[in-house]
């Protein structure tokens, strides 16, 4: 497996695997999958700001994607970051996830962040994801019940935290 920075040619495979995510399951709250001009600019407007965007390939085809972006707007959060994991639901399993998250928290504390979010949705289908990141040395912090409509169904948001390098130990 490789883990990279993304680029604007990974487009394509990374909304073919956001587009299944949307569609098939709960992780994400969005309810139409955006198209590939969405996705890039999404991209661009996170790599224009600093924050780590990487994929995982394995044999040359894109399997996983991963990046953090704000986790709130206002300027007292600017060290707090959230992420976001997705992997192609055919290499689920294989360690793909966790590859992209371990990356991810690396980068963030070379790149300065605190803490980092994570914003699981739908705690009983995202098992395998709030397991992946308590691996990663994610605290459960909450659940926000009801918080989500999606499928016919209400779902929560699970909240999990990891401090990042110093934390709030020290000041930035």
């Amino acid at each position: 497996m490789k883990i990279r920075p993304a680029k604007t040619a990974d487009i394509p495979a990374i909304t073919r695997i956001y587009a299944h995510a949307v569609e098939h399951g709960t992780a994400s709250f969005e309810l139409e999958p955006p198209d590939e001009t969405e996705m890039g600019r999404r991209m661009a407007d996170l790599l224009a700001k600093g924050f780590p965007y990487i994929v995982a390939e394995i044999g040359g085809e894109l399997v996983g994607y991963a990046y953090v972006g704000p986790f709130r707007a206002r300027p007292a959060y600017r060290l707090t970051v959230e992420n976001s994991v997705y992997v192609a639901s055919s290499t689920h399993r294989r360690g793909v996830g966790r590859a992209l998250l371990d990356t991810l928290i690396n980068a963030s504390e070379v790149a300065g962040h605190r803490q980092m979010v994570a914003v699981i949705g739908d705690s009983a289908q995202q098992a395998a994801s709030i397991a992946l990141h308590a691996a990663a040395g994610f605290k459960h912090i909450g659940i926000l019940p009801d918080t989500g409509f999606k499928h016919g169904r209400w779902l929560d948001t699970v909240l999990m935290q990891r401090t990042l390098g110093d934390g709030g130990k020290t000041e930035p």
